[in-house]
């Protein structure tokens, strides 16, 4: 009797206010494809044809999906600049009874993405909502990156400007679990010199752009070997997403302050070279980013 319900259940539209028009609606949030269009698993295509409103981060975007499925539904621009007051009307079209899907461009909506402010609109409304799962880049990227699995933080799309990415990046120096960020083709070079002034040359790092598409590429090694690469590069384009390596598990016995400036005085002295090139020689040798090598020359001065 139990598998005939499940069956039943698997069976049924992906609404269930036919039979009770006084129900209100499901907001479903579906799972569309990060590249290729064949990233969208048979349960998000019923739904997108089943629910009576889709409202989407980008109409035009969503409008290719459907095209592609043959798919005719009416659509709702649903982003960030109208979230506040287009969550209330989606609300709204739910107490009515309609199902209404949610899609983002690509990936799971609410993850970097509008959705996070209507789905804890409906639950504040006690709205039924339900997860239709599809593709992720951040876990596509994560799982070819060579990098570990076990234990890893998304923090979303680092800040542009130089100064507040290099406080996140100092923020996850230590950290033992893999890092994940988006970012935005045209600051991927400085993002990347920023992991190496902060996290140090020797990082290990995934540079993952445009996955599940045909120009798909995996760049891997040390940052300042990934930075070498992209440096001799005209122009990037794509999405983008950042694997940075969690902290040797085998911590380094600590570099003292005064040995930083020992190694700087001598290889001014022996090497001829002005301080700051001393200090980014010095850094190297001993495994530190630059900055934190810096910090150590500034203590051993006072």
């Amino acid at each position: 009797m139990l598998n005939l319900l499940v069956v039943k259940a698997m069976q049924s539209p992906a609404g269930s206010t036919a039979d009770d028009p006084t129900s209100p609606g499901t907001l479903y949030l579906v799972g569309t494809p990060i590249g290729n269009l064949e990233d969208i698993t048979l349960r998000a295509l019923r739904t997108l044809k089943e629910v009576d409103l889709i409202a989407c981060e980008d109409t035009r975007q969503t409008a290719k999906l459907l095209n592609h499925y043959g798919i005719e539904k009416p659509t709702l621009s649903y982003h960030e600049h109208n979230e506040l007051t287009r969550a209330a009307e989606v609300v709204v079209h739910l107490e009515r009874g309609d199902n209404v899907a949610v899609v983002s461009d690509a990936g799971m909506p609410g993850v970097s993405d509008p959705g996070y402010r209507l789905v804890a609109l409906a639950i504040r409304h006690h709205l039924r909502v339900v997860p239709i799962p599809g593709a992720s880049a951040l876990l596509s990227a994560l799982v070819a990156s060579g990098l570990p699995t076990d234990s890893f933080h998304f923090g979303g799309f680092l800040p542009a400007k130089t100064g507040a990415r290099q406080t996140v990046l100092e923020a996850v120096r230590n950290s033992p679990r893999t890092q994940i960020f988006y970012e935005a083709p045209h600051r991927i070079v400085e993002c990347i010199r920023d992991v190496v002034d902060v996290l140090g040359p020797e990082r290990h790092v995934v540079m993952a752009r445009e996955v599940t598409k045909l120009h798909e590429e995996f760049l891997r090694g040390r940052a300042e070997d990934v930075l070498a690469q992209l440096e001799k590069r005209t122009e990037m384009r794509g999405e983008i997403t950042l694997l940075i390596g969690r902290a040797d598990e085998m911590p380094h016995a600590p570099t003292s302050s005064d040995a930083v400036a020992k190694r700087v005085k001598e290889l001014v002295g022996s090497e001829k070279l002005e301080e700051k090139a001393a200090l980014k020689q010095a850094a190297k040798e001993f495994g530190l980013s630059k900055s934190e090598a810096y910090r150590k020359l500034q203590r051993a001065k006072l």
